[in-house]
Order: structure tokens, then C-alpha cells, then sequence
């Protein structure tokens, strides 16, 4: 895959939303990911940076901002040079 793009399974569980790549793939297979307003419904879909993306995951709904892309799963501070939330209205 190209360096401006990344699995949006894979940027999910970086990004710590899920505990797990598998997690990362059911939310989004069972439909509460959306990209730009669209739904997602495959893990393997191409996430780029500016893409904005609302999350429904089970213990929150974020609306945030792409703007990095991860190279590996690191901690809890590091989710920061992922993305920026995104202030609904």
C-alpha cells in the first residue's frame, strides 16, 4: 500500500479505538465506522490523511480528523500524532 494510505482496520486499532485488530475489523464490518459521512463496511478500505471519520465504538462516538498515519500500535500518548477531534456544527 502507498505511503499516503493506510487499512482502515489497521489505523482504527493504532489509533486505540479498538483493544484489537479484530475488534477494529467488527466494528467496522458491523457497520459504525463512517468516512466523510459514508459508511464503511471494509476493514481493508484506504484511509487517507484529512479523511474524517465518526466512530461508534462501545464506550464512545468520536468524530475526529486524520492526521498521521501509525506504523505500529504504540501508548496511549502517542494516539495524539494520529488524529485531531473534530467539533460537531
Amino acid at each position: 500500500m502507498r505511503d499516503d494510505r493506510q487499512r482502515l482496520d489497521k489505523w482504527i486499532w493504532y489509533a486505540r479505538f479498538a483493544r484489537t485488530r479484530t475488534a477494529a475489523q467488527d466494528l467496522i464490518e458491523s457497520g459504525h465506522v463512517r468516512i466523510g459521512g459514508r459508511r464503511v463496511t471494509s476493514a481493508a478500505h484506504a484511509l487517507r490523511y484529512g479523511d474524517v471519520l465518526t466512530i461508534a465504538a462501545p464506550h464512545a462516538t468520536a468524530v475526529v480528523r486524520v492526521i498521521g498515519l501509525g506504523a505500529r500500535r504504540g501508548d496511549a500518548a502517542s494516539v495524539a500524532e494520529l488524529y485531531e477531534p473534530v467539533n460537531p456544527g
